[in-house]
């Protein structure tokens, strides 16, 4: 259910992920309502996505790419790739996501992938761990671009210059320093 829907005005993609036909039984038969959810990015570190629903496709859509724009999340992006691996559960939804070298390319299947695309990740392994709900699986993965630190940011929330975290990283924390010891002083012996 990936299709593409442009709007021409815009700066940013928009992605259909899903749609879905919802039916309401009423007295003298079933009324019908679609919901979508869109994913919309600017390829540059921008992303959001959003769930419309009313009784036409069209205005589905266009109210879930109205929601997608009011909640969009900058990714901290180290080059083509996340800083660092994260796992994150939100309802039943779990998600996995690891930083690839460069020319890897995105490994990633369903809703996980038109986040992580539109995002501008360009090499990026996924894995969707908990449920196969397409709306579940897309708010955990922009939980989880969110939840993402990079150096800069760690260093600064540490009060830290970011060559000082790059050491700490490289060799671990230094040892405490022990304390002197006075060594004791021998007193001669009495002579007898």
């Amino acid at each position: 259910m990936g299709y593409q829907y442009r709007d021409q005005r815009s700066e940013f993609s928009e992605k259909v992920v899903h749609l879905n036909r919802v039916a309401k039984v009423v007295k003298g038969g079933r009324r019908f309502s679609f919901s979508a959810l869109v994913v919309v990015g600017d390829q540059n570190g921008r992303v959001g996505a959003g769930l419309g629903k009313a009784g036409e496709v069209p205005e589905a859509i266009r109210k879930a790419v109205d929601s997608a724009k009011k909640h969009l999340i900058t990714v901290p992006m180290v080059g083509t790739t996340i800083p660092h691996e994260i796992r994150l559960k939100k309802g039943a939804a779990k998600v996995l996501l690891k930083p690839a070298a460069p020319g890897t390319g995105i490994r990633s299947g369903g809703a996980m992938r038109a986040v992580v695309e539109l995002s501008g990740i360009k090499d990026m392994i996924t894995k969707s761990l908990g449920t196969n709900n397409p709306v579940n699986t897309v708010r955990a993965t922009i939980a989880a671009l969110q939840a993402l630190q990079t150096a800069e940011m760690v260093a600064q929330a540490r009060g830290r210059s970011t060559e000082e975290m790059a050491a700490l990283i490289r060799r671990g924390r230094k040892p405490a320093v022990p304390k002197e010891e006075v060594a004791p002083v021998e007193e001669p012996a009495p002579s007898a």
